[in-house]
């Protein structure tokens, strides 16, 4: 996790805020503001929470995995290489851009 925070770092500059899982409650909170001083927010569910729970911010990333699972070639984790592998979600995520750039 560290290598990828490092590198996000030189790569977007403008960066101030990272939104991260519960699961990563205790991992990042130490290191990142301390770190990076980037402001960290854990999202996490209620206690009382039974079944689906509309979290916030995290249903942009659920909607976005979705639009990507619809790619036919994104369905299926086939690639032997990663590079391939994030060459196609960068081309999954073009086309739908284009798509929506259209005019009607």
């Amino acid at each position: 996790m560290g290598l990828l925070l490092a590198r996000m770092r030189h790569r977007f500059v403008r960066l101030t805020k990272l939104i991260a899982d519960g699961g990563y409650e205790g991992t990042l909170e130490a290191v990142v503001p301390r770190v990076f001083g980037w402001a960290l927010e854990i999202v996490k569910r209620s206690q009382g929470a039974k079944g689906f729970e509309v979290l916030p911010k995290r249903w942009i990333v659920e909607r976005t995995l979705a639009w990507f699972g619809r790619n036919r070639r994104l369905s299926k984790d086939d690639e032997e290489r990663p590079e391939s592998s994030e060459a196609m979600i960068y081309l999954s995520g073009i086309q739908l851009m284009v798509r929506r750039l259209r005019p009607a």
